[in-house]
């Protein structure tokens, strides 16, 4: 029993030294991304327009769920003029990023694990060493500039649709204004709001493209290995998005 939790602890050190050298590599190889340019595009369309619909029903379904259950509270102490400024801060400095965040972990990283994962199982990972190229090149530092260009864009659709959403559910079940929504909405956000909602996605891309390509590159076993290794991305993406919200919140509150 011993033994065993001593081998994971040890397998766990080694998974995040790997970790961390593969993150130095693409800091090391960023510059390389010109020369793959083609790749990097396509992988943008694939994160982007692909994921858009996704993206805007998770921001508007969240942005009215939020108004519905703020505004029923706000409401016995009539005022649900405050349920703009509920609605605008949370989604721009907290539900916006980390719903789209979450939904981009669970469709960019398991499509990032499953098609290096299967490019290593069947060896043309191996290939493209032997041809003298890098797979950090080709493969991992288009993935990473794509989820760091398109998830902010992705983010922003979520916080508006999500606002939208919230005053649809303002207007049409509490009977407040929409311009009233809106002008209240845009005033009650302050600099560190956008500051804190417009970073967090780039920290959440780089990681969610770097963890998953982490994930696809370490597979083994055949299918079996390559679909733990999926669920491994997805789960660790995941769970560091929502550590990093929760610092990101912390450091905001004390220092700014």
């Amino acid at each position: 029993m011993d033994k065993n939790k001593v081998s994971r602890f040890t397998k766990m050190i080694e998974g995040l030294q790997e970790f961390s050298l593969l993150v130095r590599d693409v800091f090391v190889h960023l510059g390389s991304v010109k020369d793959n340019w083609n790749e990097t595009v396509k992988e943008m369309y694939l994160i982007g327009t692909k994921s858009f619909f996704l993206i805007f029903l998770g921001g508007l379904f969240t942005g009215i769920i939020l108004a519905l259950e703020t505004g029923h509270q706000l409401e016995t102490f009539g005022a649900t003029a405050w349920i703009a400024k509920t609605v605008s801060l949370g989604m721009v400095r907290e539900l916006g990023p980390v719903i789209a965040g979450l939904l981009l972990a669970a469709r960019t990283g398991a499509k990032n694990t499953s098609e290096l994962g299967a490019m290593q199982l069947s060896e043309q990972i191996d290939a493209l060493k032997a041809f003298g190229a890098s797979p950090i090149e080709k493969l991992v530092i288009p993935r990473t500039i794509a989820a760091l260009v398109m998830f902010l864009p992705l983010t922003l659709i979520a916080d508006i649709v999500g606002i939208f959403g919230g005053m649809l559910v303002s207007n049409q079940t509490f009977h407040s204004d929409i311009s009233v929504f809106w002008n209240t909405a845009i005033t009650s956000l302050k600099m560190k709001d956008l500051f804190v909602g417009f970073l967090k996605p780039i920290f959440f891309g780089f990681f969610i493209a770097t963890i998953s390509c982490y994930f696809g590159l370490t597979t083994k076993g055949g299918t079996t290995g390559l679909g733990k290794n999926t669920i491994n991305a997805v789960v660790y993406s995941s769970a560091l998005i929502l550590v990093i919200d929760f610092i990101f919140t912390k450091v905001v509150w004390e220092l700014l």
